[in-house]
């Protein structure tokens, strides 16, 4: 997946007064919990894992010279040009966020970050947060090696920033309940799944995937399903709990946005999901 390049794809149009107006509508008017959904934290999916003992606090790496942080400097550069031509195209502004890498653990403005979080947005700051040894884990843990599946988890964060932006999350927030919480964290999270998949279709527009990528991210996507975590971790799947999707769900959403290459495809919020 040679990088860095340019992003196209279909215009942003009216998804974010679109979502905006199904969520209050379908909710009802709910009253908001006040912490919603996890306080400003987007994580990936992953279940905890327990941090090393000797685990101490570490500076975010802001140009980190080994080639993990080149990449995933090329990727996020490419996905927010994307967004850039995505917003200005709809009348509106995109205000870049950056990744922040770290390694074992560091803090930002949702509290602390550690390796046994996963990567995560943080609507407080506004920033991504990485640590450097994730990639290890997705492939050697999860069983989806390949630079594509890194990209992928990389352009799903940035689809949080893209919610976050439109007023999406907020309107999340405020109209979780404790009935609904977890169906709304899974339809936020499949939306960030589909925005993944409008920018690796403006990669393949752009001629900057090699063959496979498509293949490693889908792998990715249903490797970080609950239903596939659930089953790994405790032998049982509980639908119930699910604040992701499923293996099928993610990996569908994915390839909606990736076939679509429109933001406006990926209405998670009044689709069957």
């Amino acid at each position: 997946m040679p990088l860095p390049g340019k992003g196209v794809g279909g215009g942003l149009g009216i998804l974010g007064v679109i979502i905006v107006v199904v969520i209050g509508a379908c909710l009802g008017g709910q009253n908001p919990l006040s912490g919603g959904s996890g306080g400003g934290f987007d994580g990936f999916g992953l279940e905890p894992i327990p941090a090393a003992p000797e685990a101490t606090q570490n500076e975010a790496i802001d140009d980190p010279p080994d080639a993990a942080g080149q990449f995933v400097g090329a990727v996020s550069g490419d996905i927010q040009r994307l967004w850039t031509r995505q917003f200005r195209a709809a009348g509106l502004e995109y205000r870049p966020t950056q990744i922040v890498l770290f390694t074992r653990s560091t803090r930002g403005g949702c509290g602390p970050a550690s390796a046994a979080t996963g990567p995560f947005y943080c609507t407080r700051d506004r920033q991504i947060y990485i640590d450097l040894g994730f990639f290890n884990q997705l492939s050697q843990r999860f069983g989806a090696p390949g630079d594509f599946a890194q990209a992928y988890v990389i352009a799903h964060e940035y689809g949080h920033h893209v919610q976050n932006l439109l007023g999406i999350s907020r309107r999340v927030r405020e109209s979780s309940t404790r009935s609904n919480q977890n169906e709304l964290s899974v339809r936020t999270e499949l939306q960030a799944d589909c925005f993944a998949g409008v920018w690796a279709h403006s990669a393949y527009q752009d001629n900057l995937l090699e063959p496979g990528d498509i293949e490693e991210g889908i792998g990715a996507a249903e490797a970080v399903g609950d239903d596939r975590i659930q089953a790994t971790t405790t032998g049982r799947v509980n639908p119930e709990s699910w604040t992701h999707g499923s293996a099928d769900q993610r990996r569908e959403w994915f390839l909606q946005g990736f076939e679509s290459g429109d933001p406006n495809s990926c209405d998670t919020f009044s689709d069957d999901i």
